[in-house]
């Protein structure tokens, strides 16, 4: 009886449009309370306790590194890489949308910050090229969930601690699933655009356009690079490469690309906090929800 009230009050939560963690913490003190089995600190210590580990800080620091880097010109010059490449073909300009999300996902290893990076600069963009906002739109939130997959992957790392799994080998794991569903994504969205008529840009692709956006982008592209040779080669762990890459994306935005200013820094570490504070509070609850 005690998971049938458990369970319940979890749907019923759920149907009600409560908050995911809210309704994991409600529904498992919900439980607590019926069985009698538990004292009510119990979800309080779970709270607590989950979220009091070392690999977990590469969470809030993977996601505060994505917003550094949304906010001071890195997504940016990553799309112009990826535009030289493809914006010029069939649906280029979608399909160069979906390389950036890789590349991004590859740097800030969040979801969320992706698609909100991303999508700030490119929904609108995509719409004044001829594209529809829906079909713009389910791109941007279709490539920015291969932040779950393509490493560094915080889900990987909540999972990986949780489960006492190694991080680094389902970093390996996740490289090529990640590479095969951006190139599936990709294969339709160029079969859909030529289905409505979607041009490119009309650009030519030179390699002179190319070397000119790669030259721009270098400090942009270096920090996959950084991020996830000094993972596999052993220079540093999943968390250590988060704090590294949040102060290469500082110096990246404040010195080298000047974009990013230090005004924006308390609202940039502000909507980092909401994000990470959201995903805790869901990993503590499903904790002891688990329990």
């Amino acid at each position: 009886m005690t998971t049938a009230v458990l369970f319940g009050s979890f749907a019923i939560l759920l149907f009600l449009s409560v908050p995911i963690g809210i309704s994991i913490g409600l529904s498992t003190l919900i439980a607590i309370m019926y069985s009698g089995s538990l004292p009510l600190e119990f979800l309080a210590k779970e709270l607590v306790t989950s979220v009091d580990s070392f690999p977990l800080m590469a969470v809030p620091f993977f996601i505060l590194a994505g917003e550094i880097m949304g906010k001071g010109g890195i997504s940016d010059r990553l799309f112009r890489v990826a535009n030289s490449l493809v914006g010029n073909k069939t649906g280029g300009f979608a399909i160069a949308t979906i390389i950036t999300c890789m590349f991004f996902a590859a740097i800030s290893g969040s979801a969320p910050a992706t698609v909100a990076a991303i999508g700030g600069i490119m929904i609108p963009a995509m719409v004044r090229q001829g594209y529809d906002k829906k079909f713009a739109t389910a791109v941007v939130a279709a490539a920015g969930s291969l932040g779950v997959i393509i490493p560094p992957s915080i889900p990987m790392v909540i999972y990986g601690v949780v489960g006492s799994v190694s991080i680094g080998n389902m970093f390996i794991a996740g490289i090529i699933p990640g590479i095969l569903v951006g190139l599936a994504l990709m294969a339709y969205t160029y079969y859909y655009s030529r289905k409505q008529g979607y041009k490119g840009t009309g650009d030519k692709t030179s390699l002179a356009n190319i070397a000119k956006a790669v030259w721009d982008a270098k400090w942009a592209l270096l920090i996959p690079v950084i991020i996830l040779g000094g993972i596999y080669g052993g220079v540093f762990t999943p968390t250590e490469a988060a704090v590294i890459a949040v102060v290469y994306g500082l110096v990246a935005g404040l010195f080298l690309y000047r974009e990013l200013k230090w005004r924006d820094l308390p609202k940039v570490i502000t909507d980092a906090a909401l994000t990470t504070a959201t995903i805790l509070i869901i990993v503590g609850a499903a904790t002891a929800f688990g329990r």
